[in-house]
């Protein structure tokens, strides 16, 4: 009966201040808002331990969670999780059960409400609350896209396992407060236990591995991330890896970097890894100090194409140029570098370092990391090549709906957020006119948000201000429609009358128009225009802003 009722109180708490359309449901609101049962307290620490049975895919553990009382607590606290996960206790302090207090809970879904009087707990303290559980995560279909387990084999036979959640949550595989504006302000440690004799690789530095004796090899591997954390970059893989230590000297002192690949690969990785001290120099320069000299980086073989996981970024790009020996950009500058490398240690400055409050924004980890590729490529061959590859990105993009999802509801939008983010991102430095000045925008963000959440009005605010530019009607017309501005124009009587047309209130770029020998600037708006010309009829103009000519 008392858990029945929690649940009827949960539901009331949430459904009055729910922001949802009849496209959602209550369970999307509960994953993407800052609701009743998650408002008034903030995580400071986890502290996960798990035994992991690769025989059965299955995971053991428990979770603590130091947490801080922020606001005015109410009775129930929200916790997510899978719902394929047996919950076999929670408790008011840490260690097992029976160490602590034993707490009330109920499960809704992906939801543990964990009942108890927090009202009585003191405002700006630290409690402790762990969280018992057991079972067998999704498989993966399609990672890292579509989320969960992948289990393959080397050549040798031997299991090899990872785990990526983007987009599905953290809660796939660890209880947590499951949302993308929250990060443990301390860290955590993450602790993973195998019963072979292979190598458990997760987040941060490798603090111990503690040998416990059995019928076979059960290994604990111990691991330490010191900064804060997205939940979803949270990780292990699990194999028969091949280990290497190296540092390089950066713009904060001695990196140290670290790489994790199957015992058959170390050929192949170590020249195909040789790349990362040029890209992470390049990278500082642009962006700003790796932020996460405190946890070292690393570069671990992953059975899928990849993921951005901090501080141990996840690499399946079969040692291949371009996107798997691809081209994406159909320019042939794209198969100069590895882009998966690139593109995933590019998040270490934007959606690790920076990262948005809701997935809503996430232009701004995919936009900007996408354009860390056309600056990685300056580094390698020049400003014009880079160019190139950038406008070649351009060719993907669908326009099927904005860029900005919407909020409160755990839902991106476009997957324009790539290329038409990158395109976003050159044509503001085109518009700057300045290198330099783009280039201390750039690495501004880092400094200004670093290791901290922010909103789409914040980061248009600040390019704003650091570039000089009225940019408000700009980040209308390419974050919250799919439009493309449309060029029209006609040469009359040597005069060309332009304007723009499917634009936001007063957008406009600065163009060029050419023909021949004849370059004019120009800067179309709604209205009408017109100016002399003395060139021919075959008009080529700017191809570093992103529109349609009619």
């Amino acid at each position: 009966m008392i858990r029945k009722i929690i649940y009827a109180l949960c539901m009331l708490w949430y459904l009055l201040p729910a922001n949802t359309t009849f496209a959602y449901t209550h369970a999307d609101t509960l994953r993407g808002s800052n609701g009743r049962g998650r408002d008034w307290w903030k995580v400071v620490r986890y502290d996960l331990s798990v035994d992991f049975d690769t025989s059965y895919k299955r995971i053991s553990g428990v979770n603590t969670i130091e947490f801080k009382v922020i606001g005015t607590a109410i009775d129930s606290m929200q916790i997510d999780l899978d719902a394929r996960f047996n919950l076999e206790g929670v408790i008011f302090g840490t260690g097992q059960i029976g160490a602590g207090h034993d707490m009330e809970f109920s499960k809704l879904g992906n939801v543990i409400w964990v009942k108890y009087p927090f009202h009585s707990l003191n405002k700006d303290s630290c409690y402790n609350i762990s969280i018992v559980y057991s079972g067998s995560p999704r498989i993966a279909v399609n990672p890292p896209w579509d989320g969960g387990l992948s289990v393959k084999k080397d050549a040798a036979g031997k299991p090899w396992v990872a785990v990526s959640c983007q987009g599905l949550g953290a809660s796939a595989w660890w209880p947590c407060k499951d949302a993308q504006w929250e990060e443990p302000d301390s860290g955590m440690n993450i602790t993973i236990a195998l019963e072979s004799d292979l190598a458990a690789v997760s987040n941060g530095r490798l603090i111990k591995t503690i040998p416990r004796a059995g019928l076979s090899p059960h290994t604990q591997w111990c691991w330490h991330v010191a900064n804060p954390i997205n939940n979803y970059d949270v990780s292990f893989y699990i194999g028969d890896y091949v280990h290497w230590h190296d540092t390089l000297i950066g713009e904060k002192g001695k990196l140290d970097l670290d790489y994790w690949v199957l015992r058959e690969n170390e050929a192949r990785a170590r020249k195909q890894f040789a790349v990362v001290k040029q890209m992470i120099h390049c990278f500082e320069y642009w962006m700003g100090p790796y932020p996460f000299y405190e946890d070292g980086y690393k570069l671990v073989e992953a059975p899928y194409l990849g993921m951005e996981h901090q501080s141990a970024i996840a690499y399946g790009n079969d040692y291949k140029m371009g996107y798997k020996g691809y081209d994406r950009t159909g320019t042939g500058v794209g198969m100069n570098f590895d882009y998966i490398i690139v593109h995933e240690s590019g998040h270490e400055w934007f959606g690790n370092n920076v990262t948005a409050k809701d997935i809503a924004d996430n232009w701004i980890h995919e936009g900007i990391t996408t354009y860390s590729e056309t600056l990685f490529e300056e580094c390698l061959t020049g400003k014009d090549k880079a160019a190139e590859y950038c406008r070649g990105e351009w060719h993907n993009i669908q326009n099927d709906k904005p860029m900005i999802g919407p909020y409160g509801v755990n839902e991106e939008g476009s997957n324009d957020i790539y290329d038409k983010g990158t395109a976003m991102m050159h044509m503001i430095r085109t518009m700057t006119g300045d290198d330099e000045k783009f280039r201390m925008m750039l690495r501004g963000l880092g400094q200004e948000y670093y290791h901290k959440m922010v909103t789409t009005p914040e980061v248009e605010s600040y390019i704003a201000s650091h570039t000089g530019l009225d940019l408000k009607a700009f980040f209308n017309q390419y974050l919250r429609t799919n439009r493309i501005p449309k060029l029209e124009y006609y040469i009359k009587k040597r005069t060309m009358h332009y304007r723009f047309t499917d634009t936001e209130p007063g957008f406009t770029l600065p163009l060029t128009a050419s023909s021949g020998r004849k370059t004019i600037n120009i800067q179309p708006s709604a209205e009408w225009q017109e100016t002399k010309w003395k060139g021919g009829f075959n008009v080529h103009f700017s191809k570093d802003f992103l529109f349609e000519v009619k």
